[in-house]
């Protein structure tokens, strides 16, 4: 019995790739396996090959597999597509409705999904045949999705319930008496353990809403726009808003000016808009005012690959914006880091007074993936420095006289007040000022407000800014951040089945870049390869950039819009030895 598989459904976009997947993905993650899905769809709304892989297993992976062992095909074209990827005797089950033809790697099991699916009710229903016929290949229990069905159609009727239902049962007996059912595919039983199953969009939507946040303006934006989607259905039931702007510069415009005015907002794009928000992302710096924005990367340049793969934003996050301003960004690499992540974006923000960035990766965002339940009690809000009523009555006994909102400190960091607080009166401009936000372009106070602002970040290096694992001394350590995780962690442990000594550097922040940790965990490779999803191998810029050294630096960069499989890492580092 198989302790994990793979699974694929393929087709054209618009007939039920999405939510046959979903259906197999959710069921399995309910029966306590450890599910990851993702989904590669094209940047239209009907039409285009899509398909939606899952693996499931009975440990925790965070990426695809390298193959697969069982194919639905909605189509002849992912057949085509898809089926070198199916291992020998492998299984591919197709819709007999198109007189499938199939390798002769593998085996194929014809099985007239429409026309069952008609004889229950509706051609529509034949995704739920094809997961009746996956349960009998697989050696599942048919409750496994007709408990499933019928949650997701009790709202419509019970007889739509018992319409979907049967034709899972049809699905099944079908394949049954094929004898498609084969031993060598079923799966070893899961422990039936309860775990959260979400996409990395949905837990920076959850982290922000724990965190605090009650304000989102944002533009819709491909893959960014599952947070925004998110929280319009979670955010009325706290007080929260949502606001659909007309575009991305309105949208950063007013996170600063709800962050300003003491709520805690934030916004999520994609590169396009984060292009878009630059100005405005220097104003919250020469402002000092607090503001989140997650920037989902997606393949570029201009509209590029609005659905594909691709970690191409990093100089743009870390050093857009015209001017120099003090800015943190922040790259998760996992449902959870999502979740805990928006927390402290939205505590580094208010303490530091300045933008912080969280990248995501399409993959991360998008893909679906058990994760264990958060735990709440680790979200903690810290609001910064903030003038209270007390403290301006003690400080300044004249109440005629402005508050002092940018004064120079040791360390760049001033109170501020909120509107509306007593004695908290100040002026706020985007063209330089002194201490109580007037205008002022004097030499020494330009030169004074701009040490002020670079001051609050000079040598710092954020906790939790990397994570290293595997082998000391090793003969190479694989550098990566973001969706990467998974096949990196998955390349070494293969590596190390070769005789190779592996360890895994993961990057958590980019800025400040974390030099001097960095350079520590990586001092003892022989080798150092750098993996990341785009052409000019920006990560290994940012080393040489701030002073990371090591004598022998290797880039594996992937461009073309699909995500590393582990076999990718693992050959080419191979390669070297």
């Amino acid at each position: 019995m198989l302790e994990q598989l793979s699974w694929k459904v393929g087709g054209q976009q618009g007939e039920g790739v999405e939510s046959t997947g979903e259906t197999f993905a959710v069921a399995l993650n309910r029966r306590g396996y450890y599910v990851y899905s993702f989904r590669q769809f094209s940047s239209r709304i009907k039409g285009g090959h899509s398909n939606d892989k899952v693996r499931v297993s009975l440990k925790q992976y965070r990426t695809s597999t390298d193959y697969t062992d069982v194919l639905l095909a909605f189509d002849q074209d992912t057949i085509d597509l898809e089926a070198g990827e199916v291992r020998t005797n492998g299984i591919v089950i197709a819709d007999e409705k198109f007189n499938p033809t199939a390798p002769d790697h593998v085996r194929l099991f014809a099985v007239p999904l429409t026309s069952i699916a008609e004889e229950c009710g509706s051609a529509i229903m034949k995704n739920m045949v094809s997961l009746g016929a996956s349960a009998a290949v697989l050696g599942l229990p048919i409750e496994t999705f007709t408990e499933v069905a019928e949650e997701r159609f009790h709202r419509k009727g019970q007889k739509v319930v018992d319409q979907n239902t049967e034709a899972i049962r049809r699905g099944y007996e079908f394949i049954k008496e094929a004898g498609g059912a084969d031993p060598s595919f079923a799966l070893k039983s899961a422990d039936g353990t309860h775990r959260l199953f979400m996409m990395g969009n949905d837990a920076l939507a959850l982290g922000a809403l724990a965190a605090g946040a009650r304000v989102m303006p944002a533009y819709p934006i491909t893959p960014a726009s599952d947070v925004m989607e998110y929280l319009i259905k979670k955010f009325p039931k706290v007080g929260g808003v949502v606001v659909q702007t007309e575009d991305e510069i309105a949208a950063m415009n007013m996170t600063i000016g709800a962050a300003y005015g003491g709520a805690r907002a934030f916004t999520a794009t994609s590169g396009p808009g984060l292009a878009l928000m630059m100005e405005a992302i220097g104003l919250a710096g020469m402002t000092e005012t607090p503001a989140v924005i997650i920037d989902t990367q997606r393949g570029g340049p201009s509209t590029g690959l609005p659905t594909k793969q691709e970690q191409s934003d990093l100089f743009a996050g870390m050093f857009g914006t015209h001017g120099e301003i003090p800015k943190i960004v922040l790259f998760p690499a996992t449902p959870e880091e999502c979740f805990y992540s928006m927390g402290e974006a939205f505590n580094l923000a208010d303490h530091y007074q300045c933008p912080v960035i969280v990248l995501t990766d399409l993959q991360l965002s998008l893909s679906k993936q058990t994760t264990e339940p958060f735990e709440l009690e680790k979200v903690i809000i810290d609001r910064g420095s903030i003038a209270t009523p007390d403290m301006l009555a003690k400080e300044r006994p004249d109440h005629g006289e402005e508050f002092k909102r940018y004064l120079l400190t040791e360390t760049g960091i001033s109170p501020r007040a909120f509107p509306g607080t007593q004695g908290g009166i100040h002026k706020v401009t985007g063209v330089e000022h002194s201490e109580n936000g007037r205008p002022n372009e004097a030499v020494l106070n330009r030169t004074n407000m701009m040490d002020k602002r670079l001051h609050k970040l000079e040598g710092v290096e954020l906790a939790g800014s990397l994570v290293r694992t595997g082998d000391n001394n090793p003969q190479v350590a694989i550098l990566g951040m973001g969706a990467n995780i998974g096949a990196i962690d998955e390349a070494c442990e293969r590596l190390r089945e070769d005789g190779i000594t592996a360890a895994h550097v993961h990057l958590h922040t980019l800025l400040p870049f974390p030099v001097q940790t960095l350079q520590q965990s990586l001092a003892d490779a022989e080798r150092v390869v750098v993996v990341e999803n785009n052409a000019t191998g920006q990560l290994r810029h940012l080393m040489s950039h701030f002073g990371v050294e090591h004598p022998q630096v290797s880039s594996f960069l992937k461009y073309d819009g699909s995500a590393f499989l582990p076999i990718e890492i693992h050959h080419f580092v191979k390669g070297m030895f």
